[in-house]
């Protein structure tokens, strides 16, 4: 196994990585906004008040591209696997 091949899987790992955690990571991103300027606004300074959302807005997240997320990582699995005998002949 060559450095370089160690390098494309650990880089393919990591772009892979981005991909399923972005959506999210993003939603959760902006609902705290949202809440974080609705608190703002109507000077509500509750800390729990933010949490309920995030984990609706999360679960509604995972259900809709959670099948996306599951077959980017299959594939990504099965070409790992498909790979281990080309890397232990050193190819």
């Amino acid at each position: 196994m060559t450095p370089e091949s160690v390098l494309t899987f650990g880089r393919q790992a990591l772009e892979l990585m981005l991909m399923v955690a972005a959506p999210v990571l993003l939603v959760a991103l902006a609902v705290g906004l949202f809440v974080s300027v609705f608190q703002a606004l109507t000077q509500i300074n509750e800390g729990t008040l933010s949490f309920l959302p995030k984990m609706v807005s999360i679960v509604v997240t995972l259900m809709l591209v959670g099948p996306w997320m599951l077959s980017l990582l299959v594939d990504y699995l099965q070409r790992v696997l498909a790979g281990i005998p080309a890397a232990i002949r050193g190819q």
